[in-house]
């Protein structure tokens, strides 16, 4: 009889990746890096248990949003005050803050728990081509679209 494997936090064995999101559609690339953060590219996933890998992102401000996104996606935050709320559209952010723009998209993705906020936390995103993980020699991770 076969047994189905469980992974635990003394089992996973944990890989560095790094990505180049020049010229990448948002969602695609967000939607791909947090499959990965959650480990569910490995045939041991399991729910329940932080199985991912750890993800380097380049290049953040050289991602692209198809269709009008530009001007129609919109980006709140509210500080809890009345007149708190702040809107800024999604060119404003690609601009100005294209790593918040980027973590939002991936962290939005991921469960809602503490278990979603560990995953959230092996995320790293740069704006420039260069990174302070070398020393981890993270592979080069190839994502289509």
């Amino acid at each position: 009889m076969r047994q189905t494997t469980m992974a635990n936090n003394s089992t996973v064995e944990r890989k560095w990746f790094v990505v180049d999101a020049t010229d990448l559609t948002l969602g695609r690339l967000a939607s791909q890096v947090a499959a990965i953060l959650k480990g569910k590219n490995k045939p041991t996933y399991t729910p329940h248990v932080d199985c991912g890998d750890y993800v380097i992102v380049l290049n953040a401000d050289k991602i692209k949003l198809t269709g009008n996104k530009l001007e129609g996606k919109k980006y709140y935050n509210h500080s809890g005050h009345t007149g708190g709320l702040r809107v800024r559209t999604a060119k404003t952010m690609i601009n100005e803050y294209p790593v918040e723009m980027l973590e939002r998209a991936i962290k939005g993705m991921l469960p809602k728990n503490t278990l979603g906020r560990k995953q959230g936390m092996k995320l790293f995103v740069y704006n420039t081509n260069e990174h302070p993980h070398a020393a981890q020699q993270p592979e080069v991770l190839e994502i289509k679209g």
